[in-house]
């Protein structure tokens, strides 16, 4: 038997490339469970994947995709049926194992979660490692004693996958929302999606660089890095924690430690790739519970297999808007 993928190869010259290519269901990797692909989502690491980037891809031929939904096919586990729907994000699938850009994948059936009631796998889609990332950003804030009485909460990279969601999931819970962006164009979806007030990143990082800066909110969920972290860092207040989750605007961190002594400043990191499954089990229903669907579908679009080099492009350069849904088939 044979299925579609996007199979990315690189050659002697170490030029990385992508084409939709049939192959064999020998060629698919160790496992014990094998799912049927409906949906995969397109993330920055995939972009990173699809073009070399990163070092995230060790072998090649390789198949990226780090997050997928469809059916099982057969298992070999008792947790899971022929006919189960499943959904799977991080364990560096699309990374070091071949992942959901394919109509076909074989992983441990320990990376995978049931289909929470209610989603379809579209919806877990719309999701995605971005929203499971948004939800374990906000819990984690929320156990550090972020409450919606307690001030504005700064989203940064809100136009993005994950900071879309953030804008979402922050908004239908009762919190005041304020959305950094340095794309202008997307701010009236950012104000459907309960943002209630937007912040220009390039006015933000050109205000005056202080050790310590005006204290305006109660905590952030932060997409960006870089210089945008920093800066945040001193404006946090009294108490206030900021969830570290993404590295969009660079890795680096020039900070000092006047937020941590004199506010109480606590930085938390925000790992969605190798969280227990007790962890995702919750983050995915209380997803499932909260996200307004509907109301998030003017931020999704879908693509096929063969337009991934492209919008691989499209998503390192920040011009990708919300959530991109690859459809294998």
């Amino acid at each position: 038997m044979t299925f579609r993928a996007l199979l990315t190869d690189r050659d002697a010259a170490g030029k990385v490339s992508s084409a939709v290519t049939e192959i064999d269901d020998s060629r698919l990797p160790a496992g014990n469970v094998t799912v049927d692909i409906d949906w995969a989502g397109l993330n920055f690491k995939d972009g990173l994947c699809l073009t070399g980037g990163g070092g995230l891809v060790r072998a090649y031929p390789h198949v990226a995709g780090i997050d997928f939904a469809g059916t099982v096919r057969d298992s070999a586990d008792d947790r899971y049926a022929a006919g189960d729907a499943v959904v799977l994000t991080g364990w560096r699938v699309g990374e070091t194992q071949w992942g959901g850009f394919a109509e076909r994948a074989r992983v441990s059936a320990d990376w995978l979660v049931p289909l929470p009631h209610g989603l379809s796998t579209r919806d877990a889609m719309v999701v995605g490692t971005a929203g499971l990332t948004a939800m374990l950003a906000i819990s984690r804030l929320e156990a550090a004693g972020l409450a919606p009485d307690a001030g504005p909460v700064l989203v940064t990279g809100a136009a993005g996958g994950v900071g879309s969601i953030a804008t979402a999931l922050l908004a239908k819970l009762g919190y005041e929302v304020a959305a950094l962006s340095g794309r202008p164009q997307h701010a009236e979806a950012l104000t459907a999606l309960g943002a209630t007030s937007l912040v220009d990143r390039h006015a933000f990082l050109a205000e005056p660089d202080k050790p310590l800066e005006s204290a305006r909110w109660a905590a952030a969920i932060d997409n960006v890095g870089g210089q945008v972290l920093g800066k945040l860092l001193k404006q946090i207040r009294y108490g206030g924690a900021v969830a570290s989750i993404g590295n969009a605007g660079g890795i680096e961190l020039q900070t000092n430690v006047l937020p941590f002594i004199l506010r109480g400043v606590s930085l938390l990191g925000i790992d969605s790739v190798l969280q227990p499954f007790p962890a995702r089990i919750a983050a995915w229903q209380r997803l499932a519970q909260t996200l307004d669907l509907a109301a998030y579908g003017a931020m999704v679009r879908e693509i096929g297999l063969e337009d991934l080099p492209q919008a691989a492009e499209q998503i390192l350069a920040g011009e990708i808007r919300g959530r991109v849904l690859v459809n294998p088939r």
